[in-house]
């Protein structure tokens, strides 16, 4: 009776396991699935002030990079393990002078994270003068949805020479 018991209750034992098991992997895969994908429309549109950002640098306009800013933020940007801080205004100033290169940045496989009117962006970069990488690193955006639109609150990034793609 007792190996009886210990088999039922082994088996039982074995069986709730698997049951919380399914549960867990079910909930989990359900959560994923409820996630956006990387192409969906609202993760797009959080892209989006990012993109404008970015063409406007490579336009080298003061007011296009400034147009999907929050007005007050800031960026931090390091540069051989020590920050350095610049309002939104300070970095569009300093970009959008005119300039004889071209210059162009581009990130890849962002991570985009939303809940509600906030989102975080973090993706690898590549800038680019004329052409050829000048360095590479990380972007990090903060992201905020303002009277129904999308705008950037503040930017971190790492930035180093020893890309891959130089």
């Amino acid at each position: 009776m007792k190996t009886t018991f210990r088999s039922l209750l082994s088996f039982f034992t074995i069986a709730v396991v698997t049951a919380a098991a399914a549960f867990l992997f079910s909930s989990t895969h359900a959560a994923t699935a409820a996630t956006p994908t990387a192409d969906s429309a609202e993760q797009q549109a959080v892209l989006a002030p990012i993109n404008q950002m970015f063409d406007g640098m490579a336009k080298r306009d003061a007011a296009a990079i400034k147009k999907p800013l929050l007005a007050g933020g800031s960026m931090v940007l390091m540069r051989d393990g020590k920050p350095t801080q610049l309002t939104f205004e300070d970095f569009a100033t300093r970009v959008g002078k005119p300039g004889g290169a071209a210059i162009q940045e581009r990130i890849h496989d962002p991570l985009v994270r939303i809940d509600n009117d906030l989102a975080v962006v973090w993706a690898p970069f590549e800038f680019l003068v004329d052409g050829k990488v000048d360095h590479c690193g990380t972007d990090l955006f903060n992201v905020v949805r303002a009277d129904g639109q999308w705008v950037i609150a503040s930017v971190a990034d790492t930035g180093r020479k020893d890309c891959a793609h130089k």
